[in-house]
């Protein structure tokens, strides 16, 4: 009877043996993507030397005290590629190596600790780069020097580094603010879906310039121009999930500007313009800063950088029209959100406060998109940008 009560024992305990077994390596592998590395970028004031690193709990929206992942002066802004092999970063100054002109630098990524190797640096050749993004290849980088109002195309290494500079425009005139667009001021750059043009954005000229893009080498074609309203000044923009839309987010107006776009012929046609701000907002002067889209393409979100209303405007999606409703304005729990950007779950967004040198972590509605503050938060000085990088290797 006991040998018999054993052998059953036995045979229990193998199944839960099997069971644990076959359990531990899913969860163990959900803990790991469950975390990310989000990077931020920084202004050289208060004591800010380069490039900070966190580890991220898409499960929690716990986040850790950043570390300095490479020491790199004034890193404005980042793009990382999408295998997470390599960072690039604005160096936002207006001398490299006495000419009068920024820096564009290359980072390996080390996997395992999210420290930062340096690669190569390289003239950004214009004044106060402020925005870079990758091609759809991944074979160049894309800068815009605000200061110098000029587009620089770089060549990309198998190895990472930053090779030859492939293509060069610079923007001429300005437009109707005297104290802010004097003279064009590049801003971003967005490439399609197609890889087939280069869209800039330039808030000096308000104007959007469709630049035909040759990924074979690199170069830029003769641009159609598209004109924003006087005066709104257009800082950043994104493609939709499906491509059909670019949303742009205007600096000076504080609004958002949808456009069609058909990828044929690279036409822009406005639908939509709205205010970022509250209905009624009658506080001091306030900018818009950043603009992104959830993963899941039903929400939008711009930042209001001002005085007395520093806050994320939380859009609503149309995603066959392509239009926008405004859901509700957020206090971002400090002063001047220069940048922001939703983690990979699509859960969580960190929001970089620059004038309050903090970064607070607010939870998004799964069916509303709205934010609520966690309560979560971290001090780096003066941050400017954050991303992410996924855990399973996807952006």
């Amino acid at each position: 009877m006991k040998s018999e009560f054993r052998g059953r024992m036995n045979v229990g305990v193998a199944i839960l043996i099997l069971i644990l077994a076959s359990v531990a390596p899913l969860s163990i592998h959900a803990i790991a993507r469950a975390k990310s590395f989000v990077y931020f970028g920084t202004y050289p004031h208060h004591g800010s030397k380069g490039i900070y690193v966190s580890t991220f709990d898409s499960t929690s929206g716990h986040i850790s005290s950043p570390k300095l992942a490479v020491e790199t002066s004034a890193p404005s802004f980042l793009a990382i590629n999408s295998s997470h092999l390599f960072l690039y970063a604005v160096n936002e100054t207006n001398r490299f190596n006495d000419q009068p002109t920024g820096a564009v630098s290359a980072f390996a990524v080390d996997s395992t600790t999210g420290r930062l190797k340096f690669l190569n640096e390289v003239p950004s050749r214009g004044a106060g780069p402020a925005f870079i993004t990758l091609d759809r290849t991944e074979h160049f980088a894309l800068v815009a020097n605000y200061d110098g109002g000029s587009i620089a195309v770089f060549r990309l290494s198998p190895d990472g580094k930053i090779g030859e500079s492939t293509a060069y425009v610079a923007h001429r005139g300005g437009s109707v603010n005297r104290d802010r667009q004097e003279a064009p001021h590049a801003h971003a750059v967005a490439v399609p879906p197609d890889n087939h043009f280069a869209i800039v954005a330039d808030l000096g000229l308000d104007e959007l310039l469709e630049y035909p893009f040759d990924a074979s080498g690199g170069t830029l074609g003769q641009p159609r121009i598209v004109r924003s309203r006087p005066g709104d000044g257009p800082r950043h923009l994104i493609f939709s999930a499906n491509g059909k839309f670019v949303y742009v987010v205007n600096e000076l107006s504080s609004t958002v500007t949808v456009y069609s776009y058909d990828s044929r012929d690279a036409a822009l046609a406005p639908l939509q313009e709205l205010s970022s701000l509250p209905a009624g907002y009658t506080g001091t002067a306030s900018t818009a800063g950043e603009i992104v889209l959830h993963p899941s393409g039903k929400f939008l979100y711009a930042s209001n950088r001002g005085e007395d209303k520093d806050s994320i405007a939380v859009f609503d999606v149309d995603t066959r029209k392509g239009t926008l409703a405004l859901v509700e304005n957020v206090s971002t729990q400090g002063r001047t959100p220069r940048s922001f950007a939703i983690d990979p779950s699509g859960k969580w967004m960190l929001v970089a406060n620059q004038d309050s040198n903090a970064i607070f972590v607010f939870s998004i509605g799964e069916k509303t998109g709205r934010l609520t503050a966690s309560g979560q938060s971290i001090q780096i000085n003066s941050p400017a940008m954050v991303d992410f990088i996924s855990p399973a290797g996807e952006k």
